[in-house]
């Protein structure tokens, strides 16, 4: 498939694509917030330098983009373009991640990982039941939550 927009064209819609303050994010902060929880913005001092930083429960909230952090999913298409460069970008984006979740661990955070599919996916949550859940989980759980298209993984 060629691509419809110049080379030019490309890299400017690219330079506008943004690493915070996205939709997802904003969707997650006003609901948690909504729910009484407060939380501090891209924490510099913790490993992958988290979305959400909630220090009174010791846990990092990240909001992951499905195609910048390689979820296999319906939101995840690889472009047809420079394949190579996309698959190494997107490999080191999942190598850092996963560092930084294994950094976070060993520290004695808890983490929660949400997906962009989970919030605007076909098989989307229901806002009020997705944050309610997560809500619950950053108050009472231990280890790792990844929510994904409808459904929780602990």
């Amino acid at each position: 498939m060629v691509d419809v927009l110049t080379p030019q064209q490309r890299s400017f819609n690219m330079s506008r694509v943004r690493g915070q303050n996205t939709a997802p994010e904003l969707k997650v902060r006003r609901g948690l917030h909504a729910l009484g929880l407060r939380f501090r913005l891209h924490s510099r001092e913790l490993p992958g330098r988290p979305d959400l930083v909630l220090q009174r429960f010791r846990t990092a909230v990240f909001v992951h983009g499905c195609f910048w952090h390689g979820h296999k999913c319906h939101l995840s298409v690889m472009p047809a373009t420079r394949q190579v460069f996309w698959r190494q970008k997107i490999e080191g984006n999942i190598a850092r991640d996963q560092a930084a979740l294994v950094a976070l661990h060993a520290a004695g955070w808890r983490v929660v990982v949400i997906w962009e599919c989970a919030l605007r996916g076909k098989a989307r949550l229901e806002d009020q039941e997705f944050l309610e859940n997560t809500a619950s989980f950053i108050r009472h759980t231990k280890g790792v939550l990844s929510v994904i298209e409808g459904r929780r993984s602990v």
